[in-house]
Formats: C-alpha cells, structure tokens, sequence
C-alpha cells in the first residue's frame, strides 16, 4: 500500500449518504437475514445445507429486484467496514442473473456451477473505491470467484489490493484495476478475461494461469506466469516478469452444486508445466466431495467438536463469521479440506496456534483469514511439525487465499503469523499482515516479528504479499524454494534507527535466504519502505541471500514512498543502489 492510503480522505456528501445508507442496512440485514436468500428448494432440488445466517443463496427464479435489493443491503453495510465482525459469502445457483454487484470488505461473490460460465452476471462484478475518494490502496478482503460476467457497457472493475482474489472468472469485456487513484494489488488466476486487462494505477499485479485479450500499464512490478496474452518478458522497461509455464499448482477447492441439486466440493487435480486456466477444455480434473463429507462450523462451534470430526476423516467447511477458537485445530490426516466461506476468520485461543497441519499427504487449507488475539500467540498457523521429513510431491500440501492480520480489528500480538516445515507445500496467494492502520497499532502494540518461515524443502509460493513485520518478513531455510512474485513493505514504525537493528546492520531485509541454502530462486520481487515515524531510518538491504550458483533472483525493485520517507541502501546484498528522498526507485534484473 502507498502511503497515500493512511491520510484520512475528506468526507464529502456521497460519504455521508453512504454512511447513512450503511447503518441502516445494518439494521435491515440484522432483522431480515435468517438464513438462505433463496426460494425454498424447487421439486427434484436437494436441500440445501446450513450454511449459516451470511451465506445468502440466490436462485434464478428469484426476481432481479429482489436480488439487487439484497445485494445493495450488504453492499452499504460492507463498503466502509475494514475491521468490522460481519462476513458475508453472496452464493449464486447455476443460472442468468441480470444483476449489478458492488463487493466490498470482508464478502465473497461465488457462483456454485462446476464451470464458471454455469453461472451467468448478464451486469458487473465489481470492486469501486469511492468510499476512499479512488484510492483503492486499502480495498482488501473480498472475492470473486467461478462465475462468468458479461457487462453491459464492455467493461468491468477490479479496483483492490492485497487479499482481494479475482479467481476462476470468466469475464466477455475489459477489466480495469483501479478507480483512478492509487492502487496496490493484487492477484488473478485460473480465468479468462477476453478484453485488456487495464492495469492503471496498480502499483504490481499477480496474474496466474489465464488468458487475456491484451494487457495494458505498468508501474513496478507486474509478474505473470503460465498466462496466454501476458506481455512479452521485459523488466524492466516496462517491468512486466512473463515466465511461460506454472511448475506445479493446484487450483483452490470450491463449493458447487451438482445436475441433481446436491452441494458438493470440487477439489482441482494437481497440473504440472502448466499455462491456462483449469476448466475451459471441458469438465476440470479433480475430485468432487459429497458437502456431508464435511463438518459444517459455524462461529462458536467447540474446537473439539472440530477435531474429533477431522479425526474421523471428515473435512471441514467454515461458514462466514468470526470463529473465536477456545483451542487449536488440527489437521491430522491426509486429504482433508479445509475451506472458508465469506472470508471467514479464525481468531486463535490465547497463546495458542489457530490451525495445525500433520506431516501427511495432500491437505488444502482455502479462504480463510487468522486474525491474531490480544495473547501473543507464538505462531498463528503451522504446515507440518518440526523436523518434519515426508516426501509429498506427488500429493502436496496446498494453501489457497490464506490471510494473517496482526492488529487492526484488536491489538493482536503473534511472533510468526506462517510456519511451513513439510516438504513440497504450494502456497497460492497469501498476505500476511502486521497492521500499520485500524485498532490496536503501534510498535510495542502489535509486536510481530515474522510473516513467514519457511523450513520445508521444495516449497513453492505464488502471489507472496508479506508486510510491515519487525524482523524479517520472509525467513527462508528450507532447499529448492520457488517464489513467483513478492510484494514487501517494511514496518513503517520503528521509532529510531536503535530500535530496528539486526545485530551490527541497520534493519532487516524484507526476504532472507539462509547462508545454508543451496538452491532458491525467485522471480519478480518488489521491496518498499516508508518510516514514517523515523524517516533517517536505514534498512542496508531488501533481500538477503547466500553469493551461490544455485541461488538465483530475476527481475527485483526497491521503492522508497513518500518521495522518499526513509532509505534501502541496496536491493540484494550489497549489490543495487540506494532508494532515498534523492532517488526513489531502484531496478536490478539479476542476482548474481
């Protein structure tokens, strides 16, 4: 995010009416919604399952007024609500829709056909940042997802930044990224976009497995890989990182309902060499889990009620909300899903972990967001315990729109927000978050000292947005890791250069390879800092790494924001010129 995005934004009269127009659709939603949107289920259609009060099902029998009416109602009451307690997943049988959905904070728009073109939006699908008077650097926490758009003027808008995924969206028009002001996103995969993809303002952007009729715009750091229609490789003028082919993924599992009206979840096969998307030629591969299969939580569900369902082999399905966790859940066996609706969040008991996952085979964590408590927790979510060793290329652990906040709702306090010690783990789309704005925000407030550590061998990320941690953002020991894009703001807030020292070195690198490792690359890496508390504040360098062979980064950019607010000395080692109020952007194609 710039730091234009923490200046508070004049409240102009749209503002106002909108606040008004949100409290009382507040009231409105308190009162009317019970349950499903839908019409009671039609003759031959299965029941649907309980899904909780803020999953709203909309069925093409509905009337366009009524589905717009609700849509708006949650759309007044989300647009504003940053840090709010309200998640909603708004869910769309296979069927035409002539609708117009604005999303906002913390909702998910999710059409249930097996393809996305089962689920037709004859209108928009779209993220706006009025409320911000354009500036969509704080447009976070919402999605879109397998559904097809056709807008009627030709083109729609994607105007977010971090942990707003337009995922499995078949769009027949353009698509803009921003509203005009600055933007700081932001990740596309698994779609099809068949007009230009209009970048803007976008300060970088992650497209994965696609296809796009054009793309237009650059700023910093725009990364694509296995997408038809990206841009020629060409950092950095403009800085545009094309590598041809994804090396191993998983798409993220989604609910759908089958021919019969039974909800079900699809859970994408494993693609190596992979470009495009996972579902145009014909029916996706992959497995489809009956919804009985899963224990359906909903806020306030007992942890271990939880567990002895995970252990009896069943997966497990979190409805929107916030689940305030009295303990840990673990993830024991293989295969299991675990899948968010809504966005919703995991708040881990005191001094406890929120999610556990065994060494075992083939576990996929999706949609959720771990929101730190007041207790400090060690670390809020665990791939594999230490030492972990187990081979699971064949059949590896995958995490899908996987969000970690420290601070901003609460004062929330965590040393490592993301642990990762299994081997072979693929980590699609993740920010880890230690808050710079919102409640509960200060350096020995929402002390958290890392986003991510990486022990495992073999670990791949793609989409890696880690920020504003005290030491380094990203640790990473393990062998062979990948990353495919990184975005990287420092902590904004160290009150003196004392405060923020690495032993003998002014501050931390925002990636670290260990002296010990081997083999790493990474491609597309953007490193930011702006100490506003402390501008003559010094980090020497925005990644850090081992001078061998097989360690190897492409295509990296420092920023300093602001103009200049604070200085990185260098971009790798020692290697890159310095980022300062004199000279703000600093691009080095390769290392070594």
């Amino acid at each position: 995010m710039s730091d234009s995005a923490r200046r508070t934004p004049p409240v102009s009269r749209r503002a106002l009416l909108a606040g008004a127009a949100a409290t009382g659709a507040a009231a409105a939603l308190g009162a009317a919604t019970t349950g499903s949107a839908s019409a009671a289920p039609r003759a031959g259609r299965a029941a649907a399952p309980d899904l909780g009060p803020n999953a709203l099902v909309f069925d093409p029998s509905m009337s366009a007024e009524s589905i717009q009416a609700k849509l708006d109602e949650v759309f007044a009451q989300q647009e504003r609500d940053q840090f709010g307690s309200s998640r909603y997943a708004l869910l769309f049988l296979p069927g035409s829709y002539q609708v117009d959905a604005n999303i906002g904070f913390n909702t998910q728009i999710l059409g249930l056909g097996l393809s996305p073109d089962d689920v037709t939006i004859n209108g928009t699908v779209h993220a706006e940042a009025d409320w911000f008077d354009g500036n969509a650097t704080q447009n976070f926490w919402r999605v879109a997802e397998n559904l097809s758009v056709t807008p009627p003027s030709g083109g729609d808008r994607w105007a977010v930044s971090q942990a707003a995924p337009y995922r499995r969206v078949h769009l027949r028009g353009d698509l803009a990224l921003d509203d005009n002001g600055w933007a700081s996103g932001g990740f596309l995969a698994d779609s099809r976009i068949e007009g230009q993809v209009n970048s803007g303002t976008q300060q970088q952007w992650f497209t994965r497995n696609s296809g796009l009729g054009s793309w237009a715009g650059a700023n910093w750091n725009m990364v694509f890989l296995g997408t038809g229609g990206a841009p020629g490789d060409s950092f950095p003028e403009p800085p545009y990182t094309t590598v041809e082919r994804t090396p191993v993924i998983r798409e993220k599992p989604f609910l759908y309902v089958d021919e019969g009206g039974a909800y079900r979840v699809f859970v994408p096969a494993l693609r190596t060499d992979a470009t495009g998307t996972s579902w145009e030629n014909g029916t996706p591969r992959g497995e489809s889990l009956p919804v009985e299969d899963f224990l359906i939580a909903q806020p306030g569900t007992p942890v271990a009620e939880i567990n002895s369902a995970l252990a009896d082999g069943r997966h497990l399905l979190l409805t929107p909300g916030i689940h305030e966790l009295d303990g840990t859940i673990e993830v024991t066996r293989a295969d299991t899903v675990v899948l968010g609706l809504g966005l919703a969040t995991l708040t881990p008991a005191g001094g406890a972990a929120a999610l556990t996952v065994a060494d075992v085979d083939g576990v996929k964590i999706a949609g959720i967001l771990v929101d730190a408590n007041e207790q400090s927790s060690p670390v809020l979510l665990v791939v594999g315990p230490e030492g972990a060793d187990a081979d699971h290329a064949a059949n590896p652990t995958s995490l899908h729109d996987v969000f970690c906040r420290v601070g901003g709702r609460h004062a929330g306090r965590a040393d490592v927000s993301l642990a990762i010690n299994s081997n072979h783990v693929i980590c699609d789309h993740l920010w880890l978050w230690r808050g710079d704005h919102g409640e509960g925000i200060g350096w020995d407030t929402n002390p958290a000292k890392y986003g991510l550590i990486v022990n495992g061998d073999d670990v791949t990320c793609y989409g890696l947005f880690v920020e504003h941690y005290q030491d380094y953002q990203v640790y990473w020991n393990g062998e062979r890791g990948r990353t495919y894009f990184f975005q990287s703001e420092m902590p904004y807030d160290p009150p003196n250069q004392d405060a923020w020292m690495n032993r003998g070195t002014r501050g931390f690198a925002s990636y670290k390879v260990d002296d010990a490792v081997d083999d790493h690359q990474a491609f597309g890496l953007g490193v930011y800092c702006f100490f506003n508390v402390d501008p003559s504040v010094v980090s020497e360098r925005a990644i850090e790494a081992p001078q061998k062979e097989g360690v190897r980064f492409r295509h990296m950019v420092t920023i300093s924001l602001g103009g200049g607010t604070g200085t990185i000395n260098h971009v790798v080692n020692d290697t890159g010129g310095a980022v300062t109020s004199g000279k703000t952007e600093e691009n080095l194609v390769s290392y070594p």
